[in-house]
């Protein structure tokens, strides 16, 4: 649970990283919504967080939350992907601001991880964007881990090949760089491969995205790797496994080009029947470029389940033309853009009702005059994918009237009580978080909503939800 100041009481990240802070544009700041009451800013300008804020930083472009120190308060992991480093334009920062009883940055100082200081051998570059992606958690052995995307990393004259920075430790005393030429994994680094450019955990595993990934002679099919949180004698975590698309029946064995599998990634926990605990992970990979027929840019969602013993199983391939499930796809769907996972029940075998999954579509369109409007569509990752899907989206249970370029579903983040959307695009006025219940039906009405001038939070925004915590 989210819980900046330990009093028990679940409380809200809200990311906008195009706002303006001390003048400075798109420098981006992350209001704090308390659940026992108030608001806070949290940003480069904040008493206690490093650095200043400087035009396009974008601060809080990613966001990820877990206990860094273990004192019992949540601490926010904060991606700064285009924070310049000296004169190095887009090499990327990471800023951990640390929770206290007091709040989000009212005790310690945050500490910041910065390629060429302390993160391994690896420099700062032009465009490494380090901190696109996050992930975090607890190991299976109690040992928090952050996961940091560094998408743009060059090496040796291979571009944006990608790396991965493992962090663990509560004081950081575990380090390693990880790339597609690092001992056991899958396939090797090459340029446009994007290596980290997603990225989703569980405290059991981490599955890290290669959405630019060649397979033979087809470019940017994609792929992905997954890792246990446990460092192996080669100093880095665990590899599993690595794979490219692989459509169960289809004959395709490698993808399609530009279908970008990999490109979103989401993970949860899960208890199959007979187990004592939980033990496994289902995985959710996106394939929003993968065209149905002659269908372009429809997208695609492939299910797995990931055993205890590290065996894979495809189990669903979901498409907006799958039998049963709501909608047609259409060409521009990107269905699968985003995704958000969850088990709202990890103390007893999981069923469908409870794993839960959110698929962004950000290029629906309700008619000619909303292009880009958006929705999400829900799922159980367990069983007939047709048997209890639902559709959310402006005017239909989001409490927005539909517009064009709205690109509802960009924003999507799982807690065990609720899914959060953002709506960071569109008309001001519609510009809003939401918190939904994960078995909502068709037009269903959410149980909260975060909207800028409303409940404390400043009426100043920019992109206010295009990340949430």
């Amino acid at each position: 649970m989210t819980d900046f100041d330990g009093d028990g009481i679940k409380d809200v990240a809200i990311a906008d990283p195009l706002a303006t802070v001390s003048g400075q544009a798109k420098a981006g700041l992350v209001r704090i919504s308390y659940g026992g009451g108030g608001v806070a800013e949290i940003s480069q300008s904040a008493t206690n967080v490093a650095d200043a804020a400087e035009a396009g930083d974008q601060f809080g472009y990613a966001l990820s939350v877990y206990d860094a120190d273990k004192d019992g308060c949540s601490d926010l992991a904060v991606g700064i992907p285009y924070e310049d480093v000296g004169d190095v334009v887009d090499a990327g920062y990471v800023q951990i601001v640390y929770g206290s009883v007091d709040g989000l940055g009212k005790g310690r100082a945050s500490s910041g991880f910065v390629q060429g200081t302390n993160l391994g051998s690896s420099s700062a570059e032009h465009g490494d964007m380090l901190g696109y992606s996050l992930t975090s958690g607890l190991s299976a052995t109690s040992v928090p881990f952050l996961v940091i995307g560094v998408p743009g990393e060059d090496y040796q004259g291979v571009v944006d090949m990608g790396m991965i920075h493992y962090v663990a430790g509560a004081t950081f005393s575990s380090v390693s760089n990880v790339t597609q030429d690092s001992p056991g994994v899958w396939e090797d680094a090459e340029a446009y491969d994007r290596f980290g450019a997603s990225l989703a955990g569980t405290d059991r595993r981490f599955a890290v995205g290669v959405p630019g990934e060649s397979r033979e002679s087809v470019t940017q099919a994609g792929g992905l790797h997954v890792f246990v949180p446990s460092i192996n004698t080669d100093g880095i975590p665990l590899p599993l496994f690595g794979m490219g698309q692989v459509r169960t029946g289809s004959g395709d064995e490698v993808g399609e080009t530009g279908d970008q599998y990999g490109f979103s990634l989401a993970m949860a926990p899960y208890r199959p029947a007979g187990a004592a605990t939980v033990s496994d992970v289902m995985l959710a990979v996106g394939v929003p470029y993968e065209d149905l027929g002659e269908t372009e840019d429809a997208g695609a969602v492939q299910l797995y389940q990931i055993k205890a013993d590290h065996t894979v199983v495809q189990t669903q391939w979901l498409d907006r033309n799958t039998a049963g499930v709501a909608g047609d796809a259409a060409a521009g769907d990107f269905f699968g853009q985003r995704l958000a996972a969850v088990n709202t029940a990890t103390n007893v075998v999981s069923t469908a009702a409870g794993m839960r999954l959110a698929v962004g579509v950000p290029g629906d369109e309700a008619d000619a005059q909303r292009k880009d409007e958006g929705g999400v569509q829900l799922f159980s990752m367990l069983g007939d994918p047709g048997a209890s899907d639902s559709w959310i989206s402006p005017g239909n249970g989001i409490p927005s009237a539909g517009a064009p370029r709205m690109f509802t579903g960009l924003s999507l983040a799982a807690a065990p009580d609720a899914l959060y959307v953002g709506i960071p695009y569109g008309p001001a006025e519609g510009r809003a978080v939401y918190a939904f219940p994960w078995n909502t039906a068709d037009g269903g009405a959410p149980v909260r909503t975060w909207k800028p001038g409303q409940g404390g939070l400043p009426a100043a925004a920019a992109a206010f939800g295009m990340a949430v915590r």
